[in-house]
């Protein structure tokens, strides 16, 4: 009954996201910008290709962040607004299978989403690099795995925004805090690159504990960037890009565990 339930709440939430006025105008948005690529990659007449991927990936990665923070932080929070919650946890669904369908039903909108964008910006660019070819041919499994890779950092990210939303009463906390999550999570890898090299200054060993622990708990997002290897046509790390992925599955299921335990313990009113 459990996983039954979650499929159904997961299939709801899909429903009710594509049914969202405000995703449409991003997603909507999002094309438009994207047909504009071939146009604004003409400034750079010597590398229009390597502007016209650097342009979708940077799109792709815009929509899916804001998709993830709004998706992510207002799923729980709106049913419990809106007395939907009681009347979901009154049938013989678990709050964990509730948890995880709204989970569920964020991840398949995000790789939905992620789907199309890619599609639409293949055609971008093969339009853009059509124009002026260069040296290097694009390497469309490269691309493919840059896109397949942010819908997996921000799918983990809709995870983080979650946690959030079952553990606040209040909206602003978890967009603010999925935000600076985001954020450090994105620059921890340059911190600690920088606190490795011999240029850093003095800091006290209670300072290098501090950094380095907040390196291990916080999300790498960092890692999920592959956008030189597809501007470059660079080949690609596989080991790198199987311990990614491992890194992000048992990373979500953590969060998720920590979000269905908040939830539960959790007084609804």
């Amino acid at each position: 009954m459990r996983k039954s339930a979650t499929l159904l709440l997961a299939q709801i939430t899909l429903r009710a996201t594509l049914r969202d006025r405000v995703l449409h105008m991003l997603l909507g948005a999002g094309f438009f910008i994207l047909l504009l690529v071939p146009a604004f990659s003409l400034f750079s007449m010597r590398q229009v290709q390597e502007l016209a991927i650097t342009l979708v990936l940077s799109i792709i990665s815009l929509f899916l962040l804001v998709s993830a923070v709004l998706l992510g932080t207002s799923s729980i929070w709106r049913d419990i607004e809106c007395h939907y919650t009681a009347s979901v946890l009154g049938l013989p669904i678990s709050r964990t299978a509730y948890v995880l369908g709204k989970f569920f039903g964020t991840a398949f909108f995000l790789s939905l989403s992620s789907f199309f964008l890619g599609m639409v910006s293949s055609a971008v660019m093969a339009l853009a690099a059509a124009q002026y070819p260069a040296q290097q041919p694009i390497l469309w499994g490269t691309f493919a795995y840059a896109v397949f890779f942010y819908s997996c950092k921000y799918i983990l990210l809709a995870a983080v925004a979650l946690l959030f939303s079952a553990i606040s009463t209040s909206f602003f906390l978890p967009v603010f805090g999925t935000i600076a999550i985001f954020m450090a999570g994105s620059a921890s890898q340059e911190v600690m690159a920088y606190l490795s090299s011999d240029k850093v200054v003095q800091l006290s060993a209670v300072s290098k504990s501090v950094t380095k622990a907040l390196y291990y708990i916080l999300p790498n997002f960092s890692a999920f960037d592959l956008n030189v290897y597809a501007i470059y046509s660079l080949p690609l790390p596989l080991f790198g890009l199987a311990y990614t992925f491992a890194y992000f599955l048992v990373y979500t299921a953590i969060i998720l565990l920590l979000a269905a335990w908040s939830f539960a313990k959790r007084e609804l009113t």
